[in-house]
């Protein structure tokens, strides 16, 4: 039986300020669970229902489960992890590959995005402050299991990108063509937001301006799509050395 104050609890977990307080983060969903245990996440508890067939530490009923759950359509488990912060070290960002995201604040950007940097093997995701909380139940659902895989940080950027010697790459329209690049062993790739772009402190610490060359009539990209493109000459150009 879940009781009152462990129900509390978990409906809490819906706002950030709950979750630092408790340092816990909740997922729900079959399909978002299962991508997580099957990378192996380690998560504290798993509530369940009798329609998962997967690991579970507490079995609830459906009337239950449709009080904790955060959803207007409950799922049969949701699952409560342990948030985690690893801070960035000194001189990381010169060695591999690095993506890095400026005031990235759409919660399914930044789930995409950990999903770009795990299918181009980036080495780690740097998050500025005011991008959107990496513990959001939208941010990991979109990121389809790269949460438990990639290596994330928050970091003030514009420090962190001072005492790099690794090449900035930024978009911008009025950059090289991204198809020139030529192979890096280290780079770091910033993206801004779609609605700002770079903020002024970043953007004065791009050591390379790139463009994604256009051919029709969009006005832009997403910032999901931008970066897999820039990622994708990368490893392209890396792999043609």
């Amino acid at each position: 039986m879940l009781m009152k104050a462990e129900l509390q609890r978990l409906r809490s977990l819906r706002e950030k300020k709950h979750r630092e307080a408790l340092g816990l983060f909740v997922v729900e969903g079959e399909k978002v669970v299962g991508e997580l245990l099957a990378a192996n996440f380690p998560f504290v508890e798993i509530y369940a229902t009798s329609a998962w067939s997967g690991a579970k530490t507490h079995s609830i009923s459906d009337a239950e489960m449709a009080r904790a759950s955060h959803f207007p359509t409950p799922s049969s488990v949701l699952a409560v992890g342990k948030i985690t912060r690893v801070p960035l070290a000194p001189g990381a960002l010169d060695r591999g590959f690095t993506l890095v995201l400026d005031g990235v604040q759409d919660a399914g950007n930044v789930g995409t995005l950990l999903r770009v940097a795990d299918w181009f093997a980036f080495d780690r995701v740097v998050l500025s402050p005011d991008s959107a909380d990496l513990f959001h139940q939208k941010v990991i659902n979109a990121s389809m299991g790269s949460f438990a895989r990639v290596t994330t940080h928050t970091a003030e950027l514009a420090a962190a990108l001072a005492a790099t010697t690794a090449p900035i790459l930024g978009c911008e329209l009025a950059g090289e063509d991204v198809h020139t690049l030529p192979a890096l062993r280290a780079a770091v790739v910033v993206i801004g937001s779609e609605g700002r772009g770079l903020s002024p402190a970043v953007a004065a610490r791009v050591t390379r301006h790139v463009t994604i060359p256009k051919f029709g009539g969009a006005e832009s990209l997403n910032a999901a799509t931008a970066a897999a493109i820039v990622c994708d000459n990368l490893r392209r150009a890396q792999a043609c050395a």
